[in-house]
């Protein structure tokens, strides 16, 4: 009997060790795969890691892709909710962003599809009018035009007006 319960506990610490074994591993791989890309190198490469880094993963800041202008609208937003940079930071920050993480293509916006971080993002609107964008059409129904679009309460007109050809609606391929 004692033979028995002593191949039953060295039999639990081996699996153990074979369990214990394999978190370590997968943890140790996960972690080495995980690990920042560096950015590329350039001016404004600093700021950039300064200003972006500061409260975000690098990585996940730079994956969005944007214009010159979604990064300007995305660094005015960071430094409204409390990041810090001079004037000189911003705009070296801004062309470096420009420059190294430029969208390939500016997407179409499927404007009764899209998500609040699309419209957000695709039209450079504040958070809570991307909100009103959805919360009007979920109440209203699909838009069928810009001037459609331009009725949402606290929407900035020209904002749409000036990203009017990046605009999809329904009928629209």
């Amino acid at each position: 009997m004692s033979s028995l319960l002593n191949h039953k506990l060295i039999l639990r610490s081996v699996l153990l060790g074979v369990a214990l074994a394999f978190f370590v591993s997968t943890t140790v791989l996960n972690s080495s795969a995980n690990q920042a890309k560096p950015l590329p190198d350039g001016p404004g490469r600093a700021e950039t890691q300064k200003l972006c880094g500061s409260c975000h993963d690098i990585e996940k800041s730079v994956s969005l892709r944007q214009d010159r202008g979604g990064w300007q609208t995305t660094i005015e937003k960071m430094l409204a909710f409390g990041a810090k940079a001079t004037d000189e930071e911003f705009n070296a920050t801004l062309t470096y962003l420009s420059t190294h993480f430029a969208a390939d293509e500016v997407p179409k916006i499927k404007v009764n599809q899209a998500t609040a971080l699309e419209l957000e993002s695709g039209l450079s609107l504040k958070r809570s009018q991307a909100k009103a964008i959805i919360e009007y059409r979920t109440t209203n129904g699909n838009f069928k035009s810009i001037e459609d679009l331009k009725k949402v309460p606290g929407i900035e007109a020209e904002k749409i007006e000036a990203k009017k050809d990046r605009l999809i609606f329904d009928d629209e391929k």
